[in-house]
């Protein structure tokens, strides 16, 4: 295909924040092996663009498995993603497990089905990559996942706690990492739209989904439109953590305390704050 200029510009604008999602996490080391997890939308066909690319400059060695769980939910066109994987030339592994179907029995009409359906996925994502000797499990969630994630813990489940780009998998034996995690979700699409990736709808098991985390981006795409900048803003929030200023006793030793103690930037209570403030942004219709 064709690349337009500006296409090409919006390739090399993510790759490069892939690649320092990558070197500031240390997500991948030479001689790893990495499970790529595709689902046929456009930020696992993005990931897998930008780790091709990626590895074919890098100065480290390490290897790509493209993987895609065939849930066996009606209509999937079980075609398109090894057509795919054979066209860019990466090795890949489709994996068959008919989850929708005990998905299905055990929830009942009407409810969401997709805590359930995650957990599934992730126990066949594990069992995977331990069969192909994977150490490394590559998601493609994105900055504004991330985002988003923050203020569902926080307004829904009273955490300080988002999706992390990097981490240690419940079974102890890999590590997921996120080399998205500096992209915008807008860039992203633009990208995929542009390279024409061959996109499988998300909705074929006819789930409502995570209606509170729809709240969310309906809230920040809001955010976004009329105080632009506001999604990075959190997203830099997220790596600029300053303890003694928030309230956590686990954190911060609060209970002993003493005049003694040094305080990251001391007390600013009542300092007008360094920043501008375009306006007061409402979250009420989020509830």
């Amino acid at each position: 295909m064709t690349v337009s200029n500006n296409l090409q510009k919006l390739r090399k604008y993510l790759e490069s924040r892939t690649g320092k999602a990558i070197g500031d996490y240390n997500m991948i080391e030479d001689g790893d092996t990495v499970l790529v997890c595709c689902s046929g939308g456009k930020d696992s066909y993005t990931l897998l663009a930008m780790l091709q690319a990626l590895r074919q400059r890098a100065p480290i060695r390490f290897r790509l498995i493209a993987m895609n769980l065939d849930q066996k939910q009606p209509g999937f066109p079980a075609d398109i993603l090894p057509r795919y994987f054979e066209s860019v030339g990466v090795e890949f592994r489709i994996v068959e497990a008919d989850t929708y179907s005990l998905v299905k029995e055990k929830i009942p009409e009407g409810k969401t089905t997709c805590s359930l359906c995650s957990r599934l996925r992730r126990g066949i994502i594990y069992r995977t990559a331990k069969e192909l000797g994977a150490n490394k499990i590559a998601l493609g969630h994105h900055r504004d996942d991330m985002v988003h994630t923050l203020f569902l813990n926080m307004l829904f489940g009273g955490k300080l706690k988002a999706m992390p780009p990097k981490l240690v998998t419940d079974d102890g034996a890999h590590v997921v990492i996120r080399p998205l995690a500096y992209c915008p979700e807008a860039d992203i699409a633009k990208f995929a739209r542009g390279m024409e990736f061959p996109i499988i709808p998300c909705n074929l098991c006819g789930s409502q989904g995570n209606l509170q985390r729809q709240k969310i981006r309906e809230m920040m795409q809001d955010w976004d439109k009329r105080y632009p900048g506001r999604s990075e803003s959190v997203f830099t929030a997220m790596q600029n953590i300053v303890p003694s200023h928030l309230a956590d006793n686990a954190l911060f030793d609060f209970a002993g305390l003493t005049l003694e103690t040094p305080v990251e930037e001391g007390d600013i209570a009542f300092d007008a704050p360094d920043f501008a403030l375009a306006g007061a942004v409402p979250i009420s219709h989020i509830a």
